[in-house]
This record gives structure tokens, sequence and C-alpha cells, in this order.
């Protein structure tokens, strides 16, 4: 039986270094293909560590020229997945006024920022504002409801999904486009985070250097993407004959309240999260058939998520995918990037492999789905984002069901 709050993703569009398209980004995900390469920060080469950019990228066809000069990279890109977005659906088919926008960002316009240091124009602060995604989204399709912009860090993307998805059970919105975005590839911020140690800064094969859950992992690797997904009325959507990807049931967040950037070691408040999110969905723990996990491939997070998944479902119990390794770690992004994928999952019945996790961590005791896709049965699946700051983002979404 469909849950009653259940809420149709009709939709879906992205732009990131694993894939310039949906179709792209599934195949590069079954095949374990991994979109990083040693990539230059800064003109001078100075800065030149693994990473994950999107290559090539342009915003022609999606913004004129004149917009695009008043646009920072990160907007440019949400533009182009939620466009995509939209056209995927067949449109939003409800009154302007029935049509939100929830986006998530960690950054904002970074690049524009640095950039702009010392020497800002007229559109300095036009570029630089974190909600400047939402704006150029609504202003694009026509959404003059809600429009919203959340920053919390890694779980930005999750955590707008899910807003999202409040909006429409509370009859503010009919269809609500929402996502994440983020273009953080400067020299500055892969300094500070390679300096901070979580991130991978010297290897031999980019392409395997994140490794979730694996014993032998350095960290992550800095990525650029936007994804978004329509989200509608389950009653509307089916009375259109629209495709449904997958239903969004279920949607928890909390707090470590515990450490900046340090995840609870146990793991506690990423099993509130979840806990909290399958209550909402009305979905109990063993009911549960993939989890896609947050998996950084960083020391502190991969066992903290591990313990909360142990605790929650039982040591190895349910089929775990971790995608980042083969999309990067796209910060505010990378909780929508990854609602793509799990509602991908659901739609084809099948689990992206997490690449380059070949010798799992004593202290990660999960069933990690490694080598080859694994076959999918239909029901409940859940997507974790753990955030700097404590921010925790579960969303529940399902098979779609008469």
């Amino acid at each position: 039986m469909t849950h009653k709050n259940a809420v149709a993703v009709t939709g879906l569009g992205v732009r990131c270094g694993a894939g310039a398209s949906v179709g792209a980004l599934w195949e590069n995900l079954l095949t374990s293909r991994s979109a990083a390469r040693m990539h230059a920060f800064d003109a001078e080469g100075t800065v030149v560590v693994p990473a994950c950019p999107m290559p090539e990228f342009t915003p022609e066809g999606y913004l004129t020229a004149k917009e695009a000069r008043r646009t920072d990279r990160s907007v440019q890109l949400a533009v182009c997945a939620a466009t995509d977005a939209v056209a995927d659906a067949g449109g939003l088919h409800v009154p302007a006024g029935r049509r939100a926008v929830v986006t998530g960002t960690g950054y904002g316009g970074v690049i524009s920022q640095e950039s702009g240091v010392g020497q800002p124009d007229v559109l300095y602060i036009p570029r630089i504002m974190p909600n400047a995604g939402a704006h150029w989204v609504s202003a694009k399709h026509g959404a003059t409801g809600p429009t919203l912009t959340l920053s919390t860090a890694c779980a930005s993307g999750s955590h707008a999904v899910g807003e999202a998805m409040l909006l429409i059970r509370d009859g503010r919105a009919d269809v609500v486009v929402a996502g994440g975005h983020e273009s953080p590839m400067t020299a500055t911020t892969a300094l500070a985070f390679g300096r901070s140690g979580a991130m991978v800064t010297k290897c031999d094969d980019p392409a395997r250097a994140l490794r979730p859950f694996d014993a032998d992992r350095q960290g992550f690797l800095l990525a650029e993407a936007a994804a978004f997904l329509v989200l509608e009325r389950l009653d509307h959507a089916r009375h259109r004959g629209a495709r449904i990807y997958a239903t969004l049931t279920g949607y928890g967040c909390t707090s470590d309240a515990h450490h900046l950037t340090a995840p609870h070691p146990e793991g506690t408040g990423a099993r509130a999260c979840m806990e909290q999110a399958l209550a909402d969905a009305g979905t109990p723990a063993d009911a549960v058939t993939h989890i896609n996990a947050h998996g950084t491939g960083t020391a502190l997070n991969d066992v903290a998520e591990a313990r909360a998944l142990n605790a929650l479902f039982g040591p190895a119990a349910v089929p775990v995918t971790a995608c980042k390794s083969v999309t990067g770690h796209s910060l505010g992004a990378a909780g929508a990037l990854e609602a793509v994928i799990i509602a991908l999952s659901l739609h084809e019945g099948i689990v992206p492999p997490t690449a380059n996790t070949t010798r799992l961590d004593p202290q990660c005791d999960l069933d990690v789905v490694t080598a080859r896709p694994r076959k999918l049965p239909a029901g409940p699946a859940i997507s974790n984002s753990f955030a700097f700051g404590g921010h925790n983002s579960c969303l529940v979404f399902d098979t779609p069901r008469p």
C-alpha cells in the first residue's frame, strides 16, 4: 500500500563529473567508472590534486551570454540540471503560484567570491549569494510559490529534497523543483580541505583514490555537481499519467550537537535521523532493501555511519552502496545527487556497486555492494547525508505502488 503522505518523483536532472546527463551518470555508476583525475585548481598549476570536475561544461542553450556573466558556475550547473529535470517530468503542469523551488548549497558562489576579492564589480553580490540558484531556477520555470535555499554543508541537497516534500504535504505547493548545487573548485578550497586531512591530495591512481568503508581509505575527492528532482503530489502525477521513478515517503532531520567537523563516534545522531525518517514513512527497519550511504571514505565518518547502521539494522543486514567513489564529494550537492541515484536504483531494480572498496574495514561490518551491480527487490530504500556541523538528513524512497 502506498503511504498516505507519499510524494512522486517524476523528473531527474544532473550535471557532474561522472555524467552530464542522468543516463551517462547511471552508466558510469554501473560500470564503476570514476570521474576522478588530477585537476589544477589554479591557473599557475601550483595546486594540483585528484578531483572530480565537470569537464567542458557550458551553460549555452540554458542561459544567455548575458545571464551567464551574471551567474556563478554553481548556479549555471543548477539551472542546467533543474531544467533537464523539468523537461524529464514533461513540464510542471500547475499554476505558477503552486510551483515551488528548494535548493541546497554549502558554499554558494565560491568561485565568484574568490575571483572578486579586492576588485568586486556591480554583479559581485548577485553572483555570490547562496540563494542565487533558487532565484534563477524559479525565474526560468515561472515558480512563484515558496522559493527557499538551505545551507547545511554536505546535507544541504538532501535537506532541500526533504523540505520540498514537506511543502507538498502541507499543501503549500503541488510541484517542487528541488535539489543541490556546488562548484567549490578553487585553490583555497582544495588547500583547506587538504590541510584538514579529510581530502586525498596525493595518489598514483585518482580513479581508485576514494574508497568508502575500505581499510585503506584516505579521504574524499572534491567534486562539483548539480542534481535536481521534480516532486509532485502523487495523485496529481497519476492523474496526468506521469512516469514515476519512485515515491518519497519519509524524511529525517537531526543534529549531533557534538563537534563542528567530527561526527558523534557512535553515530547516535545519524541513527536518530534514520529512525525519524523511517517513522515518518511508516516503514519498519526490517523492510528496508537498500541504503545509499553518505560514505565519504574518511576515517571518522565511515566508522560512525557504519556503527549507526549496525545499531539500527544489525551487522551486514542491508545492502549498502556508496556512490562518491565514482562521483566524488560534491558537498552541498551530494545529497541531491544521491537522491537521484536512489530513485534510479528503485526504478531500474538494481543497485550500483561501490567502486574501489576491496578490503572492508573491520570496524565497518556492512554488506557493501562491490564489484558488480546487485538486483534490488521492490521496497523502501534510504539515502543518508551527514555533514560538518553535525547536520544529519535521511530520505526514505519507495517503489511506486498501485
